[in-house]
């Protein structure tokens, strides 16, 4: 998941080598954390949020295909 992740991020994003994604795991599941660029925040946000719901959604089916949760946290 978190190579997906990842991939999609670097894609989007101006700066890639910036882009910081941490990984904690708990009962509940995976939480990620990504840290990226201030001015690259808008363009992982998208407008009014869909590219990030987008990104969420699909590590949900991800997730969910291994048989646990994952949530998405923008720092």
């Amino acid at each position: 998941m978190r190579e997906l992740l990842e991939f999609i991020v670097k894609t989007i994003v101006d700066a890639p080598d910036k882009v910081v994604i941490t990984e904690e795991t708990s009962e509940t599941g995976v939480t990620f954390k990504l840290q990226v660029a201030d001015e690259d925040k808008g363009r992982v946000i998208g407008k009014q949020g869909r590219i990030v719901e987008a990104m969420r959604t699909l590590l949900r089916v991800k997730a969910a295909k291994l048989g646990t949760r994952a949530t998405l946290q923008i720092l």
